[in-house]
């Protein structure tokens, strides 16, 4: 009967399509502590931490980095220490009984072979049993073969790294592997949104300097209180939620041939981590404070950088905003998050002369681009909820107002 501990993948949600080994952060051999961190998988939405479900010595590792696996699949064993011990007092008594038995590698039988030496001869260090090439002690009288054996071998190395560089002006070289998840189900659902949804965008442009004379009068403040700057996305998600209390056709979805209105607000915002662009969910913002919402981005931003994030935290919302301003873009068509119909786009914030009471003037200038789905919400709609935004964005009070 088998004592050993099974290491078992998670119970996987039916959103989650598959999952692959990540890394092993355990080799085989190793010595774990009960829930101390073994492994990683990574689904087509986030990274999971598997933990050791016991005490004991990593066995066995039944799935390499990059195999994929099921929810409740045994992914390895871990030998219990109770059992371990049992082990080592049985193999202590037939070491005391035995001879000492070595064991060549392949490159040492080499060695031995070409040059004719006497195996009685050698003394090796034991390592798992095996004696490598590297760890051995010969008589002198076979020190000189192997000096020269090593002098011969240098050379050939030698020579093949001098023409190398001579040749590495002419070599041109790729890899190839394997999409990962994350970025096969981003593949996926882009595509998708392509092939299924009527998709336009419509754009405009906002004066940002209210918004800005704003953020560097309360941001001390702000700091003071909350631990968090005042950035310009609480400034976006309170604009977004006022405007689809406006406008509820642009906070719904399509069902097949429902649609379905939602009395809630639940909106995505898009960050950026290592393994690319996910949407952590923000539920219910128009119950949230600025203070909040700052608060919930710094959280969901560090733990999108370590990969922590969970299932529940990346559910689809009823509306998406994507700022792609942050890393310099100027403009751009977002594309919709299914099954949502409409998504914002927040661009980079540039100095450009604009018309105002007949005069040019310089302005913090923004683009804002709306992409929706023509199959629910007309052309009309949607110019209308982006204007809308664009007032609030240039004279925030109106939330106040409610106007």
């Amino acid at each position: 009967m088998n004592k050993n501990i099974k290491i078992l993948a998670p119970d996987l949600p039916e959103s989650v399509n598959n999952a692959i080994i990540l890394k092993w952060h355990k080799k085989i051999g190793d010595m774990v502590q009960e829930d101390e961190l073994i492994t990683e998988i990574e689904t087509d939405k986030i990274i999971l931490e598997i933990s050791s479900p016991g005490t004991g010595i990593l066995n066995e590792q039944l799935f390499k980095i990059g195999e994929k696996i099921k929810s409740r699949t045994i992914i390895g064993y871990i030998i219990p220490t109770s059992l371990k011990n049992d082990i080592n007092k049985i193999s202590n008594k037939l070491i005391k009984k035995t001879k000492k038995i070595y064991f060549l590698t392949p490159k040492m039988r080499r060695l031995i072979s070409n040059n004719k030496i006497n195996k009685s001869n050698i003394k090796g260090i034991k390592i798992y049993g095996k004696i490598s090439k590297n760890k051995f002690i010969l008589n002198n009288q076979y020190k000189s073969i192997l000096s020269k054996t090593y002098q011969n071998k240098n050379k050939e190395i030698s020579s093949k790294k001098d023409i190398n560089k001579n040749l590495c002006h002419d070599i041109r070289s790729f890899h190839r592997i394997t999409m990962s998840p994350l970025r096969q189900k981003i593949s996926e659902r882009l595509l998708s949104t392509i092939q299924n949804t009527a998709m336009l965008t419509t754009f405009n442009e906002v004066n940002m300097k209210k918004i800005i004379l704003a953020r560097k009068k309360y941001n001390d403040i702000f700091k003071k209180r909350s631990n968090n700057k005042l950035g310009y996305m609480s400034f976006y998600i309170k604009a977004v939620t006022q405007a689809l209390k406006k406008f509820p056709d642009i906070n719904a979805s399509i069902d097949g041939t429902d649609i379905v209105y939602h009395n809630y607000y639940d909106i995505n915002i898009a960050i950026s981590t290592p393994r690319g662009l996910i949407t952590p969910i923000l539920r219910n913002t128009d119950q949230l404070s600025m203070f909040e919402i700052e608060k919930k981005i710094k959280y969901y931003s560090k733990l999108g950088q370590s990969g922590k994030l969970k299932l529940e935290d990346l559910q689809s919302g009823t509306f998406t905003i994507t700022n792609g301003g942050v890393f310099g873009s100027l403009l751009s068509t977002p594309i919709i998050n299914p099954p949502q119909v409409a998504i914002l786009g927040m661009h980079n914030i540039k100095n450009r002369p604009v018309v105002s009471d007949n005069k040019i003037k310089i302005h913090p200038m923004m683009y804002l681009a709306l992409s929706y789905d023509h199959q629910l919400i007309d052309g009309k709609q949607a110019i209308q909820f982006l204007n809308y935004i664009k007032d609030i964005i240039e004279d925030f009070s109106r939330i106040i107002i409610d106007v």
